[in-house]
């Protein structure tokens, strides 16, 4: 006679263990989510070095000699001297691509920052109080997205860039177009972030707790601010994410056409400018800058997908 497995033992103890195991914070959870993503974990690792680079090369190499120009050693190829060759004045990429990706990210990152601010600030009004609140701004916001934003940044880089000395932060002097290029694209690109901000504070808002805080007195800058905004920021980070990599990219297509950041001030996009008429005889003129970009784009990319399936609670992924 066989003897029965003992099945109510073997759920008891799985059961124990389960019971006994301590809870994931939402912090592990996001954490493991994030980790399963190979491409994300790949476009951060990317995006590290290249702030190191950008950052860190500034310890090797200076400002200045990034614009030094000597036409003796123009269109240089790489070599032992200069890594990434020399332009046509003889300026070495190597050093210009160090300070250039500097004021890409600080031209992504705070361009994003507006962006983000704009688009929360327009979304939770519109979301929140409803009504001809949210028929205007909504009516606002879609003007704005029927706007070439392209076209817009072009034009009001051409008309403001000119208007605007250049500034001095950190001991570096930088063009007052850099200031022009950073708020144009925050101003143009918040219209998304707005709707998708909207529509999550118009399901937060009917939720129990929000009721609940409303019942008790709660005013509604607190109830925007400490109850619903937190509950949405999974969706916004993914945004601003997103936004940087917008942002470096816009920056690229406008200087490409030389209305972008001007000189003295080096970005990866300005330094495609001229590239175009060189790119038979001196790739590397457009190679080494044109990488920069394709990189560090793709790598945010690959991290905002990492960051968008992390956060989603609807994720029942562990």
């Amino acid at each position: 006679m066989t003897t029965p497995v003992d099945f109510p033992k073997q759920s008891s103890a799985i059961s124990v263990v389960e019971i006994e195991a301590p809870p994931l914070s939402l912090g592990n959870l996001t954490w493991r989510r994030f980790r399963r993503h190979k491409m994300a974990i790949f476009g951060g690792i990317v995006l590290i070095l290249l702030t190191l680079y950008s950052f860190g090369g500034a310890f090797f190499v200076t400002e200045k000699y990034s614009n030094f120009t000597n036409t003796k050693e123009r269109l240089q190829p790489p070599s032992a001297q200069h890594f990434f060759g020399t332009d046509t004045v003889g300026r070495d990429i190597f050093a210009r691509t160090v300070y250039g990706g500097q004021i890409s990210i600080l031209i992504g990152i705070t361009a994003a920052i507006v962006e983000v601010a704009i688009g929360i600030l327009i979304g939770a009004l519109a979301g929140y109080f409803g009504g001809k609140i949210d028929a205007v701004l909504m009516r606002f916001t879609e003007a704005m997205l029927n706007m070439p934003q392209l076209l817009l940044l072009i034009v009001m880089s051409k008309f403001f860039s000119g208007k605007i000395s250049n500034i001095n932060i950190l001991g570096r002097e930088l063009s007052g177009s850099v200031i022009v290029i950073i708020f144009i694209i925050g101003l143009t690109s918040w219209p998304y972030l707005a709707r998708i901000v909207r529509a999550e504070f118009l399901s937060i808002k009917e939720r129990e707790f929000i009721l609940a805080a409303r019942a008790t007195g709660t005013p509604n800058w607190e109830i925007i601010f400490k109850h619903i905004l937190p509950n949405s920021i999974a969706p916004i980070v993914v945004s601003a994410t997103l936004g940087v990599a917008g942002a470096i990219s816009l920056e690229a297509y406008v200087s490409f056409l030389g209305m972008g950041v001007r000189a003295p001030t080096a970005t990866w996009g300005n330094m495609l400018e001229n590239a175009y008429r060189y790119i038979e005889s001196a790739y590397w003129l457009w190679f080494f800058p044109g990488m920069l970009i394709v990189l560090i784009t793709l790598s945010i990319n690959f991290l905002g997908d990492g960051l968008r399936d992390a956060l989603d609670p609807r994720s029942r992924t562990v």
